[in-house]
């Protein structure tokens, strides 16, 4: 029975950090979304005033 316990442990530990770098990893994500489009913006500002 401690087997089954021990074994349970370690899956429960291991789908929590799975759990939390999977939400790290889209928030991580969403951040770099914004960055690339602030990047795109200023690259677009540069172009346009380039330009004219």
């Amino acid at each position: 029975m401690t087997g089954l316990a021990v074994i349970l442990l370690i899956i429960g530990i291991v789908l929590l950090l799975l759990g939390v770098f999977v939400a790290a990893a889209k928030f991580l994500l969403w951040i770099g979304i914004v960055i690339v489009v602030i990047a795109v913006i200023v690259w677009l500002m540069k172009y346009i005033r380039r330009s004219t």
